[in-house]
């Protein structure tokens, strides 16, 4: 095969492309900063991300991929276009051949935007691969075993289960609730009950630095920096632990349901394997404080957190693509 065969997760957070031979080579935010005068990109990633909320007008950053698919078709294009010449060097003879993560139950149109907009920031070919079954693979999952395997995968825009048997999906469901609602639900709870303006960032980090799924027996508490809504002149509070887990409850609650809404339609004889061998959870979204644990009191089923949650995506794009004649059947071309 002429030119780099590569897997790339399109992520609505971060973008990470995996190279054979390579592993991982680029992992940056999923966010674009262009010109709004004449909507050229100006940066992509990391410096980008640096900008959001800090920018002046005449540059607008923007999150391209939004829940999972994409928003904004010529910027995640101008994207993958950055992404690629990257990792393939910008001069390079041979285009290269393009294994993309989407979420499962997108309809026919976005996968059909995702492949043309591979194709034209400059693959040779570009295939698609649901995010949970590449996201097996990358972890190492015995899947091409006659036996049930459950994946939780919790991105940025989505959260999604699966059952994976004989190198397929068996059962799926997949939900538009991922890490950047619990980010903004976050931002909305301090905006109601402290008339605290906060910035996008700013929510993350409370997220990654006090957050968690289940109340801590040792209260972790951070100062939040903003506008005050009333006045409008810069403040800042204290903000504990128990109340971004109170914040976050409902979401929360959406990412459960998804999960048990998976396994009641599991087959007795798989769903006899999950208990057996528990649930893996993967991507960014797993990372946060005590989810496996409220995942297994919820479910009844052991969960555990893989051991590279959030590059097991776009590994196992790329592996899937070194074994492209096993998993051919899973896979959309263009």
């Amino acid at each position: 095969m002429f030119g780099r065969a590569i897997g790339i997760d399109l992520g609505t957070a971060n973008i990470l492309v995996y190279v054979q031979g390579k592993g991982i080579v680029l992992n940056e935010p999923s966010v674009v900063a262009y010109s709004a005068t004449n909507d050229t990109a100006v940066v992509v990633g990391t410096e980008a991300r640096k900008m959001l909320g800090r920018a002046p007008g005449r540059v607008i950053v923007t999150r391209p991929m939004r829940e999972g698919v994409i928003a904004d078709y010529m910027i995640t294009q101008a994207m993958l276009r950055h992404v690629i010449r990257k990792v393939c060097g910008r001069f390079s003879l041979f285009k290269p051949t393009a294994m993309v993560c989407i979420p499962v139950g997108v309809t026919g149109i976005e996968s059909r935007a995702v492949l043309d907009a591979t194709l034209q920031a400059g693959a040779r070919e570009a295939f698609l691969i649901p995010e949970p079954l590449a996201a097996a693979i990358g972890a190492g999952v015995p899947i091409a075993d006659p036996s049930g395997n459950m994946i939780v995968d919790i991105g940025g825009g989505t959260s999604e289960a699966a059952i994976i048997s004989l190198n397929d999906i068996v059962v799926s469901n997949s939900i538009r609730v991922g890490g950047n609602k619990l980010d903004d639900v976050i931002s909305t709870y301090v905006k109601r009950r402290y008339n605290l303006i906060i910035g996008e960032r700013t929510a993350e980090e409370i997220k990654i630095q006090i957050g968690s799924a289940l109340p801590l027996s040792h209260e972790l508490q951070m100062e939040v920096r903003g506008r005050d809504q009333v006045d409008g002149l810069p403040k800042s509070i204290i903000l504990g632990s128990t109340e971004v887990t109170e914040a976050m409850s409902e979401t929360l609650v959406l990412m459960i349901g998804n999960v048990k809404s998976v396994l009641e339609q599991t087959p007795p004889e798989l769903a006899a394997d999950v208990v057996d061998r528990g649930m893996l959870l993967t991507g960014g979204g797993s990372l946060l404080r005590n989810l496996d644990t409220l995942l297994a009191r919820e479910t009844g089923v052991a969960a555990y957190i893989a051991e590279d949650p959030l590059s097991c995506v776009a590994i196992g794009a790329g592996r899937a693509l070194e074994k492209f004649h096993i998993f051919k059947d899973c896979l959309t071309s263009a």
